[in-house]
Parts: structure tokens; sequence; C-alpha cells
């Protein structure tokens, strides 16, 4: 049984990821300057806005999955919110751009809804 409150997560995190995901696709060097970004590199943009896309569409095609298919998607998730957000406060700790700590938030805040909620899965699987 996977409770309909991890469901919903997995509906907000799609649509966090594509409002993100299409303005990096499209036009990541307006999109990050206006953020204040002092430098951008589209083509590392774009690829954040393709990796965004591939995990937040996979939020929405999953979102009907069985606890299995959730805690696949859990652990990728856990993965990629772990490795963004010490990506993200190294690069803040080295001088990035204010608007980085927001980021940081978002990904550290994800990563900890992420972790709860594989736990919290295996929990009832193990009952």
């Amino acid at each position: 049984m996977v409770p309909k409150a991890l469901r919903t997560w997995f509906v907000v995190h799609f649509i966090a990821d594509i409002l993100f995901a299409i303005p990096l696709l499209v036009a990541p060097t307006a999109f990050l300057t206006f953020f204040g970004w002092p430098a951008v590199d589209p083509i590392s943009s774009r690829l954040v806005g393709a990796a965004l896309v591939g995990i937040g569409v996979e939020s929405w095609i999953g979102r009907n999955q069985n606890a299995e298919g959730f805690l696949t998607m859990l652990r990728l998730k856990i993965m990629w919110s772990a490795t963004a957000t010490l990506g993200i406060l190294v690069s803040m700790i080295q001088g990035g751009p204010v608007m980085g700590w927001a980021f940081f938030a978002v990904f550290a805040v994800f990563h900890l809804v992420w972790v709860y909620w594989f736990r919290t899965l295996r929990g009832l699987q193990a009952t």
C-alpha cells in the first residue's frame, strides 16, 4: 500500500521540476541571469533541465505504481537530491550567487522528503 500523501508528493515534484526545466531548456541564459547568475553555461544548464524533465516526468508517470516501483524511484530521487544539494553547497561556499541558497534549500527539502518517504514505505512493507 502506497500512502496517498506520497503520491501527492510525486505530483508536486513533477510540477516543480517542469517549472524549472522548461526555462532551463528554452532560455537558460535569460532565466538564470534573472536569478542573479553572473555567468551561464547553456549546455550545462540544458543538461540540468533535461535531468529535471526525466525525473519530473517519471514522477508523474510513476505516481500510480506499487510500493516496489516507488522505492526504486525514491532511491533515484535520494541520490539525485543528495548530490545536487552537496554540489550546490560546495558552489555556494566557493562564492556562488545568492540565489543559489534558495536552490540549495529546495533540493535539501526534497531530499529530506524523499528520505522520509523511503523509510516510511520500507517500514510499511515490513509490517
